[in-house]
């Protein structure tokens, strides 16, 4: 078995890269007055981050909550900031620059609208969210609301990591319908998956 060398830079840049990625974007969309808010594994990365540090997972991509409304101010915005706009395969994104693929792209998420067809309940509004310090952060509540909805396995471990570092707990099951409900206690009642 061949062992090629750990490159801490790559893993570094990697990460480095979403960040910037997302700050750039949501700076972008603040300059244009575009209402947005972070989602996806970068909100639970913030709101984790705010108890354990040490309990933050990284996520490989940028999701962005918009109104459809907004979008064509949303894409102007971002074209702006070095972005291209695609919308490929149902999903609408902003491609990090002309050589950049889909795992290098923003991905929007619009608002009052389902995510999937399938899904329970759809994507909340962009006001349910709260300022971090660098950038427009998904309240916690709906972005419980949204990962038990979509409940993907990546979905399953953010709620277990929000649940280890005691930001959620058994008492959310009232917050939510009945549905949503089982799913958090799926997870409470098999905490290690």
């Amino acid at each position: 078995m061949i062992y090629q060398e750990v490159s801490w830079e790559r893993m570094e840049r990697a990460v480095e890269k979403i960040r910037e990625r997302l700050l750039r974007a949501a700076s972008a969309l603040e300059r244009a007055g575009v209402p947005y808010a972070v989602l996806g594994g970068n909100a639970v990365a913030a709101w984790v981050s705010r108890v354990d540090e040490a309990a933050v997972r990284n996520t490989r991509d940028v999701d962005i909550l918009i109104r459809r409304a907004d979008l064509p101010a949303a894409v102007d915005a971002m074209s702006k900031a070095g972005f291209i706009y695609r919308h490929a395969a149902g999903v609408d994104m902003m491609l990090d620059g002309p050589e950049s693929k889909a795992r290098d792209a923003v991905h929007l998420v619009f608002a009052g609208e389902k995510v999937r067809p399938e899904y329970l309940l759809p994507a909340p509004d962009v006001e349910e969210c709260e300022l971090s310090a660098s950038f427009r952060l998904l309240s916690l509540e709906s972005l419980v609301r949204m990962k038990l909805t979509s409940f993907r396995r990546k979905d399953q471990m953010h709620l277990l990591d929000l649940l280890d570092v005691g930001l959620i707990d058994a008492a959310w099951r009232e917050r939510f319908p009945p549905e949503l409900a089982a799913r958090l206690q799926e997870l409470l009642d098999n905490p290690e998956g």
